[in-house]
């Protein structure tokens, strides 16, 4: 029995929604979902190996020691979730040995088993074998046979290289004479019929006389888990569906056959505990207060967060936030967040309460009704006491971190920083191509209509001051409003500064845009912006021929 622990953001369908280095913003719940994996294997009195990932033994050493301490063997994940093939020999090896290190420290166990990220083929992944063997590991997981496998390797077996001997655990398969099905686990059990499964698993246990391989991961047993929105509808039926299906499959399989760990199996078990040194480090208290900055010596500045129907992406809102203040405070910067909540109707406004009404630096204004994200990014400025006031968007579409470098480019006399995905230094990463055309045509017409070079105009994302754009009346309060805030500001010949920015695609809840109207819109205000701009010129025009006359008038004057 094989237990992969990781989390729902850590998994291989949304590897390309979701980078490594923002896993720290979201909310865990690997935790709860093993504890409640070693609850059932306490009740069948069953041991398994857990494949851990490093990053988790990294980041909660104690948790990867209970799992020990309940009995269990702990191996290798890998430390992060990663497709080896992707990766070189060398970047393979310094991978293996990051959440070694790691995991024994954790576990007080040797580490002798992997399981890789992604399924591996005989065909095209015997390296990774070669290099575990020559790492010393006593078996590996992680392969999936195919009909062009010989067929001892659809079974345990030993692999020979270099004078090192390695164990292989494949996916257990059933023969469909076109083709092998895994049927070992994981989705395989939750997509396909549970009948067909269960005959499947049943037989091969009346006509092998080899291991039936069974894996589960943690989060298959989270029904209850948050929906990564952005997912394609592939992957979200991947991940997602049948999840309520596991725990009784898992129970019905646990009473019916006797399962234990690879190591149990191998008869190593016994030879897994090691006895670690762990130095502690010495109280660095008085050292960290050194380096902490004095938040009286920080200037305050404003962050606003219009909310509208948001409860799905508060979570990871607050974790980002707590990382966003530990930068601004390093750069000199004290920030005062205001949420605007938006007339929401899904518990935002309790959410809200909940995850941030506590907080001394926090306040959380309510429009009764909706009235549009430009309408609350405008109640946030107006509420604010400080002269520097940024907006950002609920659902970090933008990363917040970039806050602590568009600040500073509010200089004397800049009104607005903005960031800008379509700048030559920006960059756009997963968002829809409906959306992303809407908006590069939208600026482009913008750029025209406005005579300005600048690259994107309807970015929420912005560093304001205060004094320049509060007493600002807009006609739009939607997303329309984003950019008539941004057209007025320039028809007053206020400065406006780009920073280079990253968009991505939101990870939570749906967008509230409304396509159709919004393009409506953009054109109804073009259209009002041109014509404001065409009067403003020839106002300009007229008054510049006047001055003249009169000038030309008085020069005539005074020669009389």
């Amino acid at each position: 029995l094989t237990v992969l622990v990781e989390d729902y953001f850590h998994v291989g369908a949304f590897g390309n929604l979701i980078q490594e280095r923002n896993w720290s913003n979201f909310e865990t719940r690997y935790e709860q979902n093993t504890l409640k994996m070693l609850k059932l294997l306490d009740e069948y009195d069953t041991k398994a190996t857990f494949f851990v990932l490093g990053w988790i033994a990294e980041q909660n050493p104690g948790f990867v020691a209970e799992i020990a301490k309940r009995g269990h063997e702990v191996a290798s994940r890998g430390y992060y979730h990663r497709s080896l093939g992707q990766l070189t020999n060398r970047e393979i090896r310094k991978d293996l040995k990051r959440s070694k290190e790691v995991l024994e420290a954790a576990s007080g166990q040797k580490i002798v088993g992997f399981r890789a990220a992604e399924k591996l083929s005989y065909e095209d992944d015997m390296r990774v074998l070669r290099i575990l063997a020559e790492e010393g590991y006593s078996y590996d997981a992680s392969f999936l046979p195919t009909k062009s496998s010989e067929r001892l390797k659809r079974f345990a077996h030993q692999f020979h290289h270099a004078g090192n001997a390695i164990w292989e655990f494949p996916y257990s398969t059933r023969d469909l004479f076109a083709g092998l099905l895994p049927i070992s686990g994981g989705n395989y059990l939750r997509q396909i019929p549970y009948t067909l499964m269960r005959y499947a698993v049943r037989d091969w246990t009346r006509r092998y006389d080899e291991p039936f391989v069974f894996y589960v991961h943690v989060w298959e047993l989270d029904p209850e888990q948050p929906r990564i929105s952005a997912a394609s509808s592939y992957n979200r039926v991947r991940h997602y569906r049948k999840l309520d299906k596991m725990e009784w499959v898992l129970q019905e399989n646990l009473g019916l056959y006797n399962y234990t760990s690879v190591a149990d199996f191998l008869n190593i078990a016994k030879d897994l505990k090691v006895s670690l040194s762990v130095e502690k480090e010495a109280d660095s208290t008085e050292h960290t207060e050194e380096r902490s900055p004095r938040t009286d010596a920080l200037e305050p500045v404003t962050i606003a967060i219009p909310c509208y129907n948001e409860a799905d992406s508060l979570n990871y809102l607050s974790n980002i936030l707590k990382s966003v203040e530990e930068k601004l405070a390093e750069t000199g910067y004290k920030p005062e967040i205001i949420f605007i909540d938006d007339g929401s109707l899904d518990g935002t406004s309790a959410k809200l309460e909940e995850k941030f009404g506590a907080l001394k630096n926090v306040s959380i204004l309510q429009h009764e009704k909706n009235m549009g994200v430009a309408a609350a990014i405008m109640t946030g400025i107006r509420a604010a006491k400080t002269e520097v006031v940024c907006s950002m968007d609920c659902d970090c579409t933008y990363d917040p971190h970039g806050l602590a470098e568009m600040i500073p480019l509010l200089g004397d006399e800049v009104d607005m920083v903005t960031a800008s995905p379509y700048h030559p230094k920006g960059e756009v990463r997963n968002v829809p191509s409906w959306r992303l055309t809407l908006s590069k045509g939208a600026s482009f017409l913008y750029r025209r209509v406005l005579g300005s070079e600048l690259s994107t105009y309807t970015s929420c994302f912005r560093v304001y001051r205060r004094s320049s754009v509060a007493g600002i009346k807009l006609k739009e309060k939607g997303f329309l409003g984003v950019a008539e805030l941004l057209g007025k500001l320039l028809s007053t010949d206020g400065k406006i500064v780009e920073y280079p920015a990253t968009l991505e695609v939101r990870l939570f809840g749906f967008s509230k845009m409304k396509t159709l109207r919004t393009i409506k819109g953009h054109l109804r205000l073009l259209a009002g912006l041109s014509r404001d701009r065409f009067l403003r010129k020839n106002k300009a025009i007229a008054t510049s021929i006047k001055e003249e006359s009169i000038k030309k008038a008085k020069t005539k004057i005074s020669g009389e």
